[in-house]
């Protein structure tokens, strides 16, 4: 048996990094738990996806936690492939020596991590597996990532919605434009 050494990317925090090793026979939820598992701040209770992508990190098959498939999105022929963590095998799926992932975790507070295959190797009798070998830097709290578009929503206060409902016509104005409306 061989194993798969891969490095987790965080792209919000300069010096974060992990890496893993996995069985080659193991499953994209074992990977999904041993992320979830060395991360502080991830509690394993948002939904996830892993991303199969090229050497330009383009998407190119979904890996889902939960089958969420429904019939209109069949009819409207998906242009990514997916399949569903639990029935993902590692060997089935990576075929590329240095074989790109995205991993998306919690859709409503979007967390990207990037993922590459470091190397492959035979699996040592003596250690368990999936496990993190190597573990930098900290997930920051919700509040502290940073957003893309540099708008802070929290600065936000009810003062600053004062005037919203403000009547912008006069009693008057409205009567005479329905006066000139015919019916």
């Amino acid at each position: 048996m061989y194993t798969y050494k891969f490095r987790l990317f965080f792209d919000e925090v300069e010096d974060f990094v992990r890496d893993y090793e996995l069985l080659a026979d193991q499953t994209f939820l074992d990977f999904h738990d041993i992320i979830i598992q060395s991360i502080g701040g991830l509690d394993g209770r948002e939904l996830a996806s892993f991303y199969i992508c090229d050497s330009k990190w383009s998407k190119i098959k979904e890996i889902t936690l939960l089958d969420m498939d429904d019939a209109e999105e069949e009819e409207n022929h998906r242009q990514i492939p997916k399949i569903t963590m639990e029935e993902a095998v590692l060997s089935d799926l990576i075929d590329d020596p240095h074989q790109r992932l995205i991993y998306e975790y919690d859709f409503l507070n979007l967390k990207t991590f990037f993922i590459e295959l470091l190397k492959f190797s035979e699996a040592n009798n003596n250690s368990v597996y999936p496990r993190c070998t190597a573990s930098t830097g900290e997930m920051p709290n919700q509040e502290n990532l940073s957003r893309k578009d540099g708008f802070d929503f929290s600065d936000l206060t009810e003062e600053d919605d004062e005037g919203e409902n403000e009547d912008y016509y006069s009693e008057e104005d409205l009567e005479s434009l329905n006066d000139d409306i015919e019916f």
